[in-house]
């Protein structure tokens, strides 16, 4: 069974990073809430965490994995080649709904292709980010089974995915439409180009990115 932890409006916030860090260091699924949506977590550095989620989501063994974590200073040391303007697009629109493709550090021991371009984000919600200042990075995906709908409340997470999660925490409802996913920005290539542009828009990245190209644009060189 699940445990679960209320924690919105700050209730309980220690209990909960505590036992969302314990949970996640023994290689066990934890759902976060993020700025939309309600997330299923595990430990980036964790095999039985990563297979765990895996097997959970449908994905086949070598599939790549959404990756967050609590802050800017934690992407060096997991991925390489960190360009000025990512630097750039990490400082103006993180902690919110952007994703980057990163080229991954190769000599990380963890389960993640290391042929693929890392997707990293910093999600904007104060929970979320409490855990993973605690734990480092987790790779995340949405808590909803294939085909469902991504769970705005823990009710509905727990009801398509509790049962693989050990830990839930509550933070109440995250509203009733889960809204834009987010943008998804290529900076493995100079210049950055959109891959989808979502709940960030195209004029917001070119504000501190002024070469970025535009979804459908030109391939860069």
């Amino acid at each position: 069974m699940t445990q679960r932890i209320q924690c919105a409006d700050g209730a309980h916030r220690e209990q909960a990073v505590a036992s969302a860090l314990a949970a996640l260091r023994r290689g066990d699924l934890v759902v976060l809430p993020t700025e939309s949506v309600y997330a299923i977590a595990a430990d980036a550095f964790s095999r039985r965490g990563v297979a765990t989620l895996r097997e959970a989501k449908g994905y086949d063994d070598d599939a790549p994995l959404p990756v967050m974590v609590g802050g800017r200073s934690t992407v060096p040391g997991i991925a390489a080649r960190v360009s000025a303007d990512a630097e750039a697009l990490m400082a103006r629109c993180w902690p919110g709904a952007l994703t980057l493709l990163l080229t991954p550090q190769p000599s990380l021991a963890w389960d993640l292709p290391a042929d693929a371009p890392l997707a990293v984000r910093m999600p904007l919600h104060p929970v979320a980010l409490a855990v993973l200042q605690a734990a480092g990075p987790v790779v995340a995906t949405s808590a909803n089974l294939p085909g469902m709908a991504a769970p705005t409340d823990v009710d509905d997470a727990l009801t398509q995915a509790g049962e693989v999660a050990a830990l839930a925490l509550d933070a109440g409802p995250l509203g009733e439409d889960p809204g834009l996913p987010s943008t998804i920005v290529d900076a493995t290539t100079a210049p950055p180009r959109v891959v989808r542009e979502g709940a960030i828009g195209f004029e917001v990245l070119r504000e501190c990115c002024p070469s970025v190209l535009p979804e459908g644009g030109p391939a860069s060189a």
